[in-house]
């Protein structure tokens, strides 16, 4: 089955440049500690590694 990603905002966007508050509106992230389940691609993880000091990510089978 294919692999799913479970990315958590962990870290508030407060004083972050607006590239990075758009890419974590882009990923489904709203608030501390929401979370949005994605399908594992190059685009997803693009985004991921853009802001991966303020995301926690888990992989999740499907």
């Amino acid at each position: 089955m294919a692999k799913q990603l479970q990315v958590t905002l962990k870290k508030s966007l407060i004083g972050r440049p607006e590239n990075q508050r758009v890419t974590v509106r882009t990923l489904g992230l709203r608030k501390t500690n929401s979370s949005a389940i994605h399908q594992d691609n190059a685009a997803i993880r693009g985004m991921i590694a853009k802001v991966s000091h303020l995301v926690e990510v888990v992989e999740v089978d499907a």
